[in-house]
């Protein structure tokens, strides 16, 4: 095999987590008399981090540092208590995963989610694969930085350009890109198929089991 570990984004790679955070959302900016937004518009304000999803969610006129990190507060607070509501994982992706392992590769994830929460949903919907790393936003740079991405290599003991990384944005194809590592774009995601590839989409993936594909 050319590659000896695959790396994966978490929300609209392997979760699709969108209504649950659209969902809490809106429930904050309602509360404070503000308007909400379509799911859709949601999967272009996610990628980045909550801190940047709320900011993106408020009313250019509203957005003060100060409000702003109210309705962050309230935002994690919000989300903890219905983060497992509608988030399911894709079809599919659960078999993906035990068949990478299965075949000796390393297997990650690599979030903007905050750390904390990005373990917690990983236990939570993937008990029965065992990842050889998890990492939310907490000690690193986030993504697109490749500092989080080349410390997994590093603790690997794997090369960079032997790791395929999976995801469904332009942060993750950069991310890749910047870490050295082969980019693979996912349609089943958020984001579309321009994005991925303006953004150095090296593999577009219809569905889970292409990863396998190229594995092989």
């Amino acid at each position: 095999m050319k590659f000896s570990g695959v790396l994966f984004d978490l929300d609209g790679t392997l979760l699709d987590t969108i209504e649950d955070l659209a969902e809490s959302m809106n429930s904050v900016l309602m509360h404070h008399g503000l308007p909400p937004h379509s799911v859709e518009t949601y999967k272009y304000f996610v990628g980045e981090g909550m801190e940047n999803l709320v900011r993106k969610s408020i009313v250019p006129h509203a957005c003060t540092d100060d409000f702003a990190q109210i309705l962050f507060d309230e935002m994690k607070q919000t989300y903890r208590m219905r983060w497992n509501l509608k988030t399911k994982p894709y079809d599919g992706i659960t078999d993906v995963l035990l068949s990478i392992k299965n075949a000796g590769l390393r297997v990650g994830v690599l979030s903007n989610k905050i750390h904390d929460v990005t373990c917690e949903t990983i236990q939570y919907y993937f008990k029965q694969v065992e990842f050889d790393t998890v990492i939310g936003h907490r000690d690193f740079k986030r993504k697109p930085s490749p500092d989080a991405a080349l410390f997994i290599a590093q603790q690997w003991g794997v090369a960079p350009e032997r790791i395929l990384y999976v995801g469904d944005s332009m942060v993750d194809m950069q991310t890749a890109t910047n870490a050295s590592m082969v980019p693979a774009g996912v349609l089943w995601g958020f984001r579309d198929k321009k994005e991925l590839l303006e953004n150095g989409a090296r593999y577009i993936l219809d569905k889970p089991l292409d990863i396998l594909t190229i594995l092989r």
